[in-house]
């Protein structure tokens, strides 16, 4: 790819964000101040699906990064508009495939063979086109030097120049960046850089294929024994940085309602047990698949249905280039978010909001906790369709209510909730799409019920050692007072406090030393003024004094 492509390609993606950003700025900041604020909200929609259809256009004339962008926001059916997430649903199906010539190019050299020799069959059509590769469907040879179980693969394979492409476009995400780290209360909830470099961490492991065929098996290894999950296995002597072979695991895709309902498997079960399938990558495994838009996930009918219609099915999960990892510190925090929700616990919740380092430092923490509590009394137990059937002046008087916290938004997003927060966006929306009457409260509860019966039995051990330590302790008490008797009979006893006596000599230097500042300043401004009055002798002697004061407490007084 030439030189001047990249630099047109990045003016572009500046160009299309910097009007994004003026109109956001006329309508919603400079109208809002002038008082036109209704103007603004009338228009929204209009303009925010204005912009979406050009966005959509963009993205797929561009690809890369932007792809992932739209993926992501067509996922959002939970916050977003229905007419946007429409209008960005495409992007899942509509990516460009690569000219078959040079994908073919790219993966010979990577296998180190023709095609034709490798596979018994290559398709050259592709079977899905993503943003920074595609697959195609393939035959393995059914011979003694393939002694595979599976025949059927797909074959991904990575675009070419991918990696240039990704580099133009995080640079002019990250001038983009820049402009929003202007805006003060962005800059004050967000590192925006941080941020954005977490996110082409991200990418960029995403076009490791080999890091990929890892991370399947580690997936693999941790839902062995659950026969609702499933992945792909690995072909490694056919895998390599840029090319990836795989067993053939396409089925109905999770979006595809009509295909579900028609195989006879419920909707909502699907969406319970991919909660619960998240819900242990996250608190128990700390590694997860961090890219489920629904290009990612498919079901898989595994028997004929039964008298009652029904039909085993199994949640297969493709495309592990994304995958998050949730270390202890961390895992605790959401723990202590779940348990809290799932006892309405407010206060709770606050401390566990500060433990993730989600709350701005200074944040009013007791009226947090009232609009907590207000949310549990108020919104608890409704699914998401009766949440957007509440009443536009029961939310006024919430908004209204917490106007102050409203305002000041006292929240912050650290880096390492990241990929973590977009995971999660992207899973409650997709569960929305699966059920609408999906309930968020009712299926953490069970969960945060078995997080406390577990936290009971760690705190049980914990006590239980605590105990035995005491135990030693008390044992051991009379021999160990025996002797500090015996000393004190002989006069050998004998006190140490080496941390009291650093204290004291720290104290001892500053006390000389804010002695000195004051004395120096007062020398100083002394000396100033007999000099300026004309007592040239006597304002000398003070400045030179001063100097000399200056010198004994920045040399001597600091010891």
């Amino acid at each position: 790819m030439k030189t001047s492509q990249l630099r047109a390609r990045y003016r572009k993606i500046l160009i299309f964000f910097a009007r994004v950003a003026a109109n956001v700025i006329f309508w919603d900041i400079i109208l809002s101040r002038l008082g036109l604020r209704p103007l603004a909200r009338r228009t929204r929609i209009a303009r925010l699906t204005k912009f979406t259809v050009q966005f959509r256009a963009l993205a797929i004339e561009m690809g890369g990064v932007m792809i992932k962008v739209g993926q992501f926001l067509s996922s959002r059916q939970d916050v977003l508009p229905p007419e946007i997430v429409k209008e960005l649903s495409g992007l899942q199906d509509e990516v460009p495939p690569e000219d078959f010539d040079a994908i073919r190019e790219k993966a010979e050299r990577e296998l180190g063979g023709s095609l034709k020799e490798i596979f018994e069959f290559f398709d050259p059509t592709p079977l899905a086109a993503a943003s920074l590769g595609q697959v195609h469907r393939a035959h393995l040879y059914a011979d003694e030097s393939n002694p595979k179980e599976f025949h059927e693969v797909v074959v991904k394979i990575q675009r070419p120049h991918i990696e240039k492409i990704i580099d133009v476009d995080l640079s002019a995400l990250r001038r983009v960046g820049g402009w929003l780290a202007r805006y003060r209360p962005i800059r004050k909830r967000a590192d925006v850089d941080g941020l954005i470099e977490e996110f082409a961490e991200t990418i960029y492991e995403e076009i490791d294929y080999l890091e990929e065929g890892a991370n399947i098996e580690i997936f693999e290894e941790s839902f062995l024994d659950d026969e609702r999950t499933h992945v792909p296995r690995v072909v490694w002597d056919l895998t390599r940085k840029e090319v990836l072979t795989m067993e053939d695991v396409f089925a109905i895709k999770i979006t595809d309602y009509d295909a579900i309902t028609s195989a006879g498997i419920d909707r909502a079960d699907i969406a319970r047990v991919l909660l619960d399938t998240y819900l242990k990558q996250i608190f128990e495994d700390g590694f997860f698949h961090a890219d489920p838009h629904p290009g990612n996930l498919f079901v898989t009918p595994i028997s004929e249905p039964d008298e009652d219609g029904a039909v085993e099915w199994k949640l297969t999960f493709i495309d592990f280039g994304m995958v998050g990892r949730v270390p202890d510190n961390l895992r605790a925090g959401l723990r202590e978010v779940i348990i809290a929700t799932g006892t309405r616990d407010a206060k709770r919740v606050v401390r566990a909001y500060q433990q993730l380092g989600v709350l701005l430092p200074g944040a009013d923490l007791k009226r947090i906790e009232e609009a907590e509590a207000q949310v549990f009394e108020r919104f608890w137990g409704k699914s998401m369709s009766e949440l957007r059937e509440i009443s536009l002046d029961e939310m006024r008087e919430f908004a209204h209510q917490f106007k102050e916290l409203m305002y000041e938004m006292p929240f912050q997003i650290p880096h390492n909730l990241l990929l973590l927060g977009r995971t999660v966006a992207i899973l409650s929306g997709m569960c929305t799409g699966l059920d609408p009457d999906f309930n968020l409260w009712t299926q953490l509860t069970p969960y945060a019920r078995k997080l406390i019966s577990e936290e009971a039995t760690s705190n049980s051990s914990v006590w239980l050692n605590e105990l035995g330590n005491f135990a030693k302790a008390i044992l051991a008490l009379p021999t160990q007072t025996g002797r500090v008797l015996d000393k004190m009979e002989k006069g050998d006893l004998e006190v140490h406090m080496p941390r009291v006596a650093h204290q004291i000599s720290k104290l001892e230097r500053a006390v000389y030393r804010l002695a000195g500042s004051v004395i120096f300043g007062s020398l100083f401004i002394g000396g100033i003024v007999f000099y300026n009055i004309g007592n040239l002798f006597v304002g000398g002697l003070l400045l030179g004094s001063a100097l000399l004061t200056l010198f004994w407490t920045v040399f001597f007084a600091r010891g």
